[in-house]
């Protein structure tokens, strides 16, 4: 079964190419195309006070690495027009008399007005923009106090530092790249098993697997097994592109990695054999695959965060092996966790696996002696 399996699989050079080499080719792909790094934000500046003052904040943003400026306008219209073009994301509004009033020790107010149809790129445009200018308030306010008093602050100040503690930049890549391995997995595995056992009924060979002396047992780990190694063949050649061109690290160690990531695809594979054994085309398998692919990615974590949805839905993603294993990617990593940290994870995973196995056991039970 195991051989026979390898040479149905291998046999065709197209399927040789579909399982290792266009895995790669999306992580590239994916792999700089998701990102949430928001860098060379296009601006707009209406810079109505002219000043050294209004001059320094606007220098601010251009050398912060986040905002070029686009274009300085004259008008006001000229703002609405730029943002209705999509020409600019952002524009900064510096009204007359920002910097007497600010030498007058009053509050000056400066405005950022952003494009607002992509909501995560406005946050953070709006982020960003309260940091510079919250920054160059700081300075200004200590440099008028250190006027003020000759040179002697006579008032306290706090300085506020975050820091992310297991990705410190904050950069995507940390983040996306990892999960990438597990959609592909999720990917790869399911749409191949989803045919192993359908595939036989098309082309008739069913009928000799039936009078062959294996159990269900043997059948199913004829059937899984090789797409386990396929799987871990997958994941180890998106590793070798991801360490060096990502700058990935596994924290938490390869064995740990592939030991848990086994767990993950024997759960998988037996939801895809599931799927094989109760279709009777490969094109039935293949789009039941598909309907069930869409809400285990969804569901998992990896693109919509799980503490923004509802509690009903946050229960039903406890039955998707996906979100499990995006847990322990994160926890291994990026963290280094241990097992006792991960231990939920690999529990419910675990919980899956067996079931999805006991389900695909139980419904091949008609179809092999």
């Amino acid at each position: 079964m195991l051989v026979k399996e390898f040479l149905q699989l291998l046999r065709d050079p197209r399927m040789r190419i579909i399982v290792f080499v266009m895995p790669l080719v999306q992580m590239l792909i994916m792999a700089y195309a998701l990102t949430t790094d928001v860098t060379n934000v296009r601006i707009a500046v209406l810079d109505e006070d002219r000043t050294p003052t209004s001059r320094e904040l606007v220098a601010r943003f251009t050398s912060s690495g986040y905002f070029e400026v686009y274009d300085y306008v004259e008008n006001p219209d000229d703002l609405t027009r730029l943002l209705d073009y999509g020409t600019v994301l952002a524009v900064i509004h510096i009204p007359p008399g920002f910097e007497g009033e600010i030498n007058a020790g009053r509050t000056s107010v400066v405005q950022v007005i952003s494009d607002g149809t992509d909501s995560n790129t406005s946050a953070i445009v709006f982020g960003y923009s309260n940091i510079i200018i919250g920054d160059y308030a700081t300075e200004m306010l200590m440099e008028i106090l250190d006027n003020r008093t000759g040179g002697v602050v006579g008032m306290g100040m706090v300085e506020f530092e975050n820091r992310a503690w297991y990705n410190p930049n904050l950069e995507s890549k940390y983040f996306f790249v990892p999960g990438l391995i597990g959609l592909m997995l999720q990917v790869v595995t399911m749409l191949l098993t989803s045919i192993a056992i359908v595939r036989e009924k098309e082309i008739g060979t069913i009928e000799q697997l039936m009078v062959t002396p294996i159990s269900r047992t043997e059948f199913i780990l004829g059937k899984t097994i090789p797409f386990v190694l396929i799987g871990y063949m997958v994941m180890t050649i998106m590793l070798v592109l991801a360490i060096p061109v990502f700058g990935i690290r596994v924290v938490g160690g390869f064995p740990l990695l592939y030991a848990l990531t086994g767990i993950f695809l024997v759960g998988n594979l037996g939801l895809a054999l599931v799927i094989s054994a109760v279709s009777r085309t490969q094109q039935q398998a293949l789009l039941t695959a598909f309907f069930f692919m869409m809400p285990i990615v969804l569901l998992s974590g990896y693109i919509i965060p799980l503490h923004n949805m509802p509690e009903e839905i946050k229960v039903l993603t406890l039955l998707n092996p996906m979100k499990w294993y995006i847990d322990i990617l994160r926890g291994v990593v990026m963290k280094g966790a241990s097992l006792k940290a991960l231990l939920p994870a690999i529990t419910g995973q675990t919980i899956l696996a067996a079931g999805f196995l006991i389900l695909a056991a139980f419904n091949t039970k008609k179809t092999v002696g």
